[in-house]
């Protein structure tokens, strides 16, 4: 399909809503700020009650040509999609930079990694399965798309995480309204405008607004599914308000994912690894190594080569190309940051590196910061602070530390690290946890399953599983006997 299609893209453009394949700007509005400076860079629409009635009666009249249109069509849509973010990726990458925060390097991966995720998700299909077919009877079970789908995104990978519930749910035929982070819109509204002419009216909608959006949606009566991507907390009250209607939903909350590293390592090469396990877009990620537990006999040598590694790393304005880690995102998410440190320091607990926070830099800027063993209760390895600090644990017991590591309300992620490989293995099997990375980490594919166990959420994202979540499992039977009703 070749269109000539031109939608300005960047800080200087206007921000609109997409409803029904048109632009929705809004009578309210609300600013969007550069975290590295604390400046306000653009205005979004705040989306009311009538506008998400509107998108949501446009999509379930689009659902209804969208879903019988044949799978391959719908798959080349999904791909040219891909394309068309690729042929405007810098312009993304620069957009998301300002919005988000993050370096170059992460802009890039997240914008081309949406890029490759929209093609390879397009190549995915649900085939039917013949269960039964003899002389007398045919049994197939097949998937039919479920409606409307409503995608609640984060604002820490705003571009790949929506990508992650828009092509699946194309593909899978349903049509989908997504809800950008009120902290990191500008980027999915411009996704959503810059693609319409590829796609009929209503298939493809996004709106902007705060929390009360939000609610709307995982109560409306018109949607069929909620994919969200937050905290725990939040997703809890997703639950609830989508049990009203019964709606599907697919989960992928918060995590306090723990690495453990043996005995048999090589401080210096397993240091820089473990840093971005652990510090990977500045810690705001959630599924960051977030407790380290390192054995005893090496403990000293790790920890004396995270911090060296760490006093290298370059914190600062994402849009320098010098900068390795940008700041904390939003300001409340600062604020719970800070507490984490407060905390730290209110109980003595020792700083290896960092732990001086300066509130008046212009920036949400939180130094690399590694807490050395401090207890097991205390709230920074209990709780998930989703910023760059980081307790170094010491262990000794192989039976000790599996469940230390196990012993959390969260299972999404967890990384064991070594030289011996049937440890390594024997460990990971025993760890609690929906992707379990063994001398690797953050390691993502379209064709990987991704899911958290315990509360870190339910049901799964990528993959045919994760395709899957987008669509009803019918059974379809049928009796051949000639003169059965006749």
């Amino acid at each position: 399909m070749t269109v000539e299609y031109s939608v300005r893209i960047g800080i200087d453009a206007d921000f609109v809503m997409t409803i029904n394949g048109e632009s929705v700007g809004g009578a309210n509005v609300s600013d969007v700020y550069n975290p590295a400076t604390r400046s306000v860079i653009a205005q979004v629409p705040v989306a009311t009650r009538d506008d998400l009635d509107r998108a949501v009666e446009a999509a379930r009249t689009a659902f209804l040509s969208w879903s019988a249109t044949p799978l391959a069509e719908r798959q080349a849509i999904v791909s040219a999609i891909g394309d068309r973010l690729e042929e405007h990726a810098e312009d993304f990458m620069a957009l998301l930079t300002a919005e988000q925060g993050k370096p170059r390097a992460m802009a890039e991966w997240e914008v081309l990694g949406s890029v490759a995720w929209f093609r390879e998700i397009a190549k995915q299909s649900l085939p039917e399965e013949v269960l039964e077919d003899s002389a007398e009877r045919r049994v197939i079970s097949r998937h039919t798309p479920l409606g409307v789908v409503g995608a609640i995104v984060p604002w820490n990978f705003p571009i790949l995480l929506a990508v992650w519930k828009i092509a699946p749910a194309l593909v899978a035929g349903d049509t989908i309204i997504v809800k950008p982070s009120p902290f990191t819109p500008l980027c999915d509204l411009k996704l959503v405008e810059l693609v319409q002419d590829l796609l009929p009216p209503g298939v493809l909608s996004a709106v902007s607004g705060d929390d009360e959006l939000g609610k709307w949606m995982t109560a409306h009566e018109g949607i069929a599914k909620i994919a969200f991507t937050g905290s725990t907390d939040t997703g809890k009250h997703v639950m609830r308000s989508a049990a009203s209607t019964l709606k599907r939903i697919t989960l992928e909350l918060g995590g306090n994912d723990p690495a453990i590293v043996l005995g048999d390592v090589d401080p210096k090469k397993v240091a820089p690894q473990l840093f971005w396990a652990a510090f990977q877009n500045n810690a705001q990620f959630c599924n960051a190594a977030k407790r380290v537990y390192v054995h005893d006999s090496v403990y000293d040598a790790v920890r004396d080569e995270l911090v060296e590694y760490a006093r290298t790393i370059v914190v600062g304005n994402g849009a320098d190309p010098e900068t390795q880690l940008g700041p904390i995102q939003n300001e409340p998410q600062y604020r719970k940051v800070v507490e984490y440190f407060d905390d730290c320091t209110a109980n003595g607990y020792t700083f290896a590196v960092g732990g001086s926070i300066d509130q008046a830099a212009e920036g949400w800027f939180v130094p690399v910061t590694v807490v050395d063993n401090p207890p097991e209760n205390s709230r920074l390895v209990a709780e998930e602070p989703f910023g760059p600090i980081l307790p170094l644990l010491r262990w000794t017991d192989e039976a000790d530390v599996i469940a230390r590591a196990n012993d959390t309300l969260w299972g999404l992620g967890a990384t064991v690290w070594g030289a011996d490989l049937q440890a390594v293995e024997r460990i990971g099997k025993q760890l609690e946890a929906g992707t379990v990375w063994l001398n690797e980490v953050h390691q993502y594919s379209p064709h990987q399953v991704f899911g958290g166990h315990k509360q870190s959420g339910i049901g799964a994202e990528n993959s045919l599983h994760g395709l899957a979540e987008y669509t009803n499992h019918q059974t379809v039977t049928l009796n051949k006997v000639t003169g059965a009703v006749s």
